[in-house]
């Protein structure tokens, strides 16, 4: 499954630094999370990273986007190939 951020979001600004994807942007409220760029961090770390830095635990897995870890990992290296030069810097950041 990709993440989603919930109104819970307080607008800190950790989140969106911390997507290896640029999944994460500012949205007209909060803070979003689009589900074509988000791989749950497969390929780049263990865990979410924006779930590990959110302060007030508002970015659960969203039940509208199913996805396996092997689907996830397909749109992470389908996401690489498309932009090769900006996979590499984020995978060497792990």
């Amino acid at each position: 499954m990709a993440l989603m951020i919930t109104d819970e979001c307080i607008n800190c600004d950790v989140c969106e630094p911390e997507c290896p994807n640029g999944a994460i942007a500012q949205g007209e409220e909060i803070y979003v999370i689009n589900p074509k760029l988000c791989t749950e961090c497969v390929g780049h770390y263990e865990t979410p990273q924006c779930v590990e830095v959110c302060p007030v635990d508002c970015i659960p897995l969203n039940p509208m986007v199913v996805e396996t870890k092997e689907q996830l990992q397909q749109k992470y290296l389908a996401l690489i190939a498309a932009n090769p030069a900006g996979a590499s810097e984020s995978t060497l950041a792990k």
